[in-house]
């Protein structure tokens, strides 16, 4: 952010990556929009979407007590304590009504709880496996806060894509658009990010792939 957002992060323990600002640029936000993002972590999300869209109010709900409270402090220290909210909350339970955002935002646990080594450091657990929320969790908290065409953003690993665009019907939610992340041109696609609407048509718009960070490293050219 060119030394506009200052970040307080742990220096063990959960950090966020890459992906979270890829997603919060990839969400699309119409001016006075209300967002949440769920599993907050720092408050990245948020912040940037604060920064640089023209978010009216950003909520972050985030299980984890000390996430939650360096999240509070981030939005503090960049100014933004009156435009976003933060709620030490369980996903499952969202403690927000029913249709109160326009926008969800989603940078979800990647790997199934049973599947793979579980980090030691439960701050990293978390994040990375579905210990504390499943994708059904998301999806169900999502269809609760979202108003009608509202819309949820998500990055998920290409091999459960399937099963997350199923799933996103099942729950009213209908693709809407994505976009693929490559680590290398040539490689396999790892990443995807898909948005979502409540009770939209059906139509899937699938935008040029990004190639390695997007316009952290390079884009591609047609």
């Amino acid at each position: 952010m060119d030394g506009r957002l200052r970040l307080i992060q742990s220096k063990a323990g959960y950090r966020f990556s890459i992906d979270a600002i890829l997603l919060s640029e990839f969400v699309t936000i119409k001016k006075g929009d209300t967002v949440v993002d769920l599993g907050t972590g720092c408050g990245i999300i948020p912040l940037v979407l604060l920064l640089t869209r023209s978010v009216r109010y950003a909520v972050g709900l985030e299980i984890q007590g000390y996430l939650a409270g360096q999240s509070g402090r981030n939005a503090m220290i960049n100014g933004f304590s009156g435009y976003m909210g933060v709620i030490r909350a369980d996903i499952r339970q969202p403690p927000l009504r029913p249709g109160s955002a326009d926008a969800v935002v989603c940078n979800p646990p990647y790997r199934k709880k049973e599947s793979g080594r579980i980090n030691p450091d439960q701050q990293r657990a978390i994040a990375r496996h579905e210990i504390r929320a499943s994708l059904e969790d998301i999806l169900d908290a999502s269809r609760h806060i979202l108003r009608a065409k509202g819309r949820l953003a998500m990055i998920y690993p290409v091999e459960r894509l399937v099963d997350l665009m199923s799933r996103m019907r099942k729950h009213g939610l209908e693709p809407k658009r994505m976009r693929i992340i490559y680590p290398e041109m040539g490689s396999e696609a790892k990443l995807a990010m898909i948005e979502a609407a409540l009770g939209g048509r059906s139509g899937l718009k699938i935008l040029p792939p990004l190639l390695e960070q997007g316009d952290y490293s390079i884009r591609y050219q047609a």
